[in-house]
């Protein structure tokens, strides 16, 4: 497979306006690529573009000719009520830009591809690592799978990356997600809050240290390679709720809300690193107390 010299480090990040690829551009352009995006915004390096456009994705594609690619425009919220769109979006987007660049007369020497921990469902191990079978409990996660499988039908084609990460958090997350939706009451110095199993734990990390992951792996490119991007550590949505007490310096009441209570819903989300370590000699590292004090102090 042909591959452009690594003197040169033009990136394609797609959803680079979305909460993940505003962090993970200030990453890559910290060290040195040039990154150019496809989103639902212009300006700049960035270019407004359908994913589901085919014709306009190989097009946009070609003009911009990256090195490396970023993948990470998805419909990654669990609970979205729209089922077509999140397997159109999930599958048939990420399909389409597969096609855009294999058609590139040079291949680009990394694509990573977002995955999710999700398609790992309820697992009932301490550490998940990437040898655990797959069990998809949501649309969302048996999406990402599809996605997954549909990918490998261009690895013979394209140095593919599979990376899933584990939940993360950070400054500008949208509040349709839980810990940004926590932190928010707080800082409104709400006196309850409604929410569905408070034991749910989660691998939490920061945004931050997932987008230091995402450029790590772009610069090692371990193709056909699917990592875990994880801390190895979880924590309870009851313990996120204590932190931010006691930055807060008040208690709030919870409320349970059935509504809130999914049937299928994945109890405990544990990842294991080892991998991530072995291959990129990095892991998230910022303590959850750290991001929630980040993002209740954010302006």
């Amino acid at each position: 497979m042909a591959s452009r010299s690594e003197s040169r480090r033009r990136v394609l990040v797609t959803g680079l306006d979305g909460f993940t690829g505003r962090y993970a551009r200030l990453e890559l352009e910290a060290a040195g690529f040039e990154v150019f995006g496809l989103s639902h915004e212009v300006g700049g390096h960035r270019r407004e573009i359908d994913l589901l456009d085919a014709e306009n994705v190989t097009r946009e594609v070609a003009a911009i000719a990256p090195d490396t690619v970023l993948h990470l425009a998805a419909i990654a919220f669990v609970a979205h009520g729209d089922v077509e769109t999140i397997y159109r979006t999930n599958v048939i987007g990420t399909r389409n830009l597969l096609d855009a660049l294999a058609r590139l007369p040079v291949a680009p020497s990394a694509v990573v591809l977002a995955s999710s921990a999700n398609i790992y469902g309820n697992a009932a191990i301490e550490w998940i690592t990437e040898a655990q079978p797959p069990a998809p409990a949501s649309d969302y996660a048996v999406s990402k799978l599809a996605m997954e499988h549909m990918s490998r039908l261009w690895m013979d084609r394209l140095p593919i990356t599979l990376a899933r990460a584990f939940n993360y958090t950070g400054v500008g997350q949208s509040l349709q997600f839980v810990v940004p939706k926590i932190v928010d009451h707080f800082r409104r110095r709400e006196k309850f809050i409604e929410l569905g199993n408070v034991e749910v734990a989660r691998d939490f990390s920061d945004v931050r240290d997932i987008a230091r992951c995402y450029r790590r792996l772009l610069e090692v490119s371990p193709a056909g390679q699917c990592v875990n991007l994880c801390s190895g550590h979880a924590h309870a949505l009851a313990e996120v709720i204590a932190e931010l007490e006691a930055l807060a310096g008040y208690r709030i009441e919870i409320r349970v809300n059935p509504a809130f209570v999914r049937a299928s819903e994945v109890i405990r989300l544990t990842g294991d690193p080892t991998r991530l370590e072995q291959l990129t000699r990095t892991r998230p590292t910022i303590p959850l107390r750290e991001t929630l004090a980040w993002m209740y102090q954010a302006p």
